[in-house]
């Protein structure tokens, strides 16, 4: 029964979007756009209690008669007799992009509502379109423009536009969000997670313009397992006919027009030999334009095949071992999510510098200059939704605000050559509910990219001896992908956990998403000492004699890159709010374990050359 109802409320909310309104489908490519940039500084106001939002009956302002009273109206006093209990101009600022925990002592910690405000100049032209995009604001997000409500979006990590066409004014306008990042049970993530809830305005802002009818997503990638045919496809905004739009890669002398059909769409499949595929050892990107009458396009695109072959992984044909480390969007060496391409390229250098291949961006969709990144740097992508522990499993909302971002996603990056995984979720707990919903994720994933392997990152259990893994999601998945941590949750010490087998239901490639343990840098004991780095190398040492007893073993993302800010960590000593496993501390200093994992990976890399 269970499943049948879930199944009806599928169906019934499949078409829900209750996450964003009044925004077409994430634009493609928005920096190659004609974009004015809204960072900077932006005044913001702390609301605990809505006062900005609601009336003293506790109804929204935006929805009264007049649809005004709320913050948002941005209203400045011109009579001395006039009551406004607020005050932009002389509220202070913040950084945007940027996280509020990190830019204000006393909203270290904070979770509820923060209205931030930006006063920017515009000159809107007859003919054009505009809109206010933003790569990311954490979590829920209430836009306005010249006191007009232009949406609402949920979702901490993926990008979100709307049209300000009719809302733009020549000369002065007034941006103004209320945004929330108190967490819900029936949210994505849920009220549980391992890191730190940063609120805010995370990523970029930009205003752009477009003409009336524009290109709004276009993909070009190899077809599944196809070294030598591409598929090319174009959306526009709108279901115009006849567009004329011409496909350029100077450097193939590839040139190819097309015109939209009644749909406003392009789709179509051709060979093009002598293609220099990407891989890591050789980052190849095509500078690819994509042109119409009223726009210019630029890209830098990537080609490369990725699929399983009984229990291998193989890239452009070849079998590869994935070694990988995961990381989060922080920076531990400065509070707050990652804010810059200096500090995405640092972290990303680090894995490098352990002789990294593959990266796992934990647990969230990261930032789009990250995955761009990882193309010119020549890495490998494990790309995540934040599905994340004990999730509503029976509330369809909550599905669809999952599928919702697991789109956004898919949608963002997938002509990013480096990305080879979409993963649905981490260490959701086993029931009939759950595997529905997991399933329903992995097949969307599918519909939306069949070029790409489609994984979770799951649990084991024990009996005796015997580590088992048979969760019933592994038939739906490509990898045998899972989180372990013998030797730090359970097992005895390092030294112990080599007396463990792995019992392992499916025949694919096992890829290990998770092991590890803390380690407070600079504090040494002997290798039985819990917090010390000794303790964190025996541990990486023992893991890998461990792992190596698994045949079928393709790659792992030991947990984590670097010591990451988490308010479960609370030992006043060995954490003070830092998840120690990193393998890099806070100060930007590598443990020992660190080296044990890149001898290793060394002797891997000369063993799949």
């Amino acid at each position: 029964m269970l499943k049948t109802t879930y199944s009806v409320f599928l169906i019934c909310f499949s078409l829900l979007s209750s996450i964003s309104y009044g925004q077409v489908t994430a634009i493609q490519n928005i920096q190659a756009r004609k974009i004015q940039s809204l960072n900077g500084k932006w005044n913001y106001i702390i609301d605990p209690y809505e006062n900005g939002y609601y009336d003293y009956r506790h109804e929204p302002f935006d929805q009264s008669k007049t649809g005004t009273g709320g913050y948002f109206d941005d209203k400045v006093q011109k009579d001395k007799s006039e009551l406004i209990e607020y005050d932009f101009d002389h509220s202070p600022q913040m950084n945007v992009p940027g996280d509020w925990n990190s830019q204000s002592e006393k909203l270290e910690l904070y979770e509820g509502n923060v209205w931030l405000r930006k006063k920017f100049d515009a000159k809107p032209e007859k003919g054009k379109r505009y809109f206010v995009y933003f790569g990311a604001v954490n979590y829920e997000a209430h836009v306005y423009l010249n006191g007009k409500k232009l949406g609402v979006h949920k979702g901490g990590f993926t990008p979100f536009q709307f049209d300000v066409t009719n809302n733009l004014k020549a000369g002065e306008n007034s941006i103004v969000l209320k945004v929330d990042n108190i967490r819900k049970q029936d949210e994505i993530p849920t009220v549980n997670t391992d890191w730190w809830n940063y609120g805010g305005i995370t990523r970029d802002v930009f205003l752009a313009e477009f003409p009336e009818h524009f290109i709004n997503d276009y993909k070009l990638q190899l077809v599944k397992g196809n070294k030598n045919l591409l598929n090319f496809s174009v959306k526009l905004a709108d279901a115009t006919a006849g567009q004329e739009i011409t496909l350029s890669i100077p450097e193939l002398k590839l040139e190819k027009k097309y015109k939209t059909d009644s749909e406003g769409k392009i789709a179509d499949e051709f060979t093009w030999n002598n293609l220099n595929l990407w891989s890591p050892e050789s980052p190849k990107l095509y500078a690819v334009n994509i042109k119409t009458d009223k726009e210019n396009i630029n890209d830098k695109i990537g080609f490369r095949t990725i699929q399983v072959d009984g229990d291998s992984i193989l890239l452009n044909g070849k079998s590869v071992f994935l070694r990988g480390i995961s990381l989060h969007d922080e920076n531990p060496l400065l509070a707050g999510r990652l804010r810059s391409e200096g500090d995405m390229r640092m972290m990303l250098q680090w894995a490098k510098d352990m002789n990294c291949n593959y990266v796992r961006l934990a647990h969230y969709p990261h930032n789009e200059e990250m995955i761009r990144l990882a193309d010119e740097m020549g890495l490998l992508v494990w790309a995540e939704v934040p599905v994340y522990w004990t999730i509503s499993w029976t509330n369809p909302a909550t599905y669809a605000n999952a599928k919702q971002q697991l789109t956004d996603l898919i949608v963002r990056d997938k002509n990013r050559a480096s990305v080879i995984v979409w993963s649905i979720g981490n260490e959701t707990p086993l029931s009939d509910a759950r595997l529905s919903f997991m399933s329903n994720l992995a097949e969307t994933a599918r519909s939306l990219d069949d070029t790409r392997l489609v994984a979770a990152a799951l649990e084991v259990h024990r009996e005796g001896n015997n580590i088992i893994l048979n969760d019933p999601l592994g038939e739906k998945i490509d990898l045998v992908s899972f989180n372990e941590y013998a030797g730090w949750y359970w097992g005895g010490n390092p030294s112990e956990i080599t007396k463990y087998n792995f019992d392992i239901k499916y025949k694919k490639p096992v890829v290990i998403t998770e092991f590890g343990g803390d380690a407070l840098g600079g504090f040494h004991a002997d290798e039985n000492t819990r917090w010390s780095e000794e303790y964190q190398e025996a541990l990486y040492k023992n893991q890998i004699t461990l792992l190596s007893k698994i045949g079928a073993l393709r790659g792992m993302t030991p947990w984590i890159l670097t010591d990451f800010r988490s308010p479960r960590r609370q030992h006043p000593i060995y954490q003070n709010f830092w998840n120690r496993k990193g393998l890099i501390s806070e100060t930007g200093k590598k443990k020992k374990a660190f080296f044990v994992l890149k001898d290793f990976y060394d002797q891997i890399q000369v063993k799949y050359k």
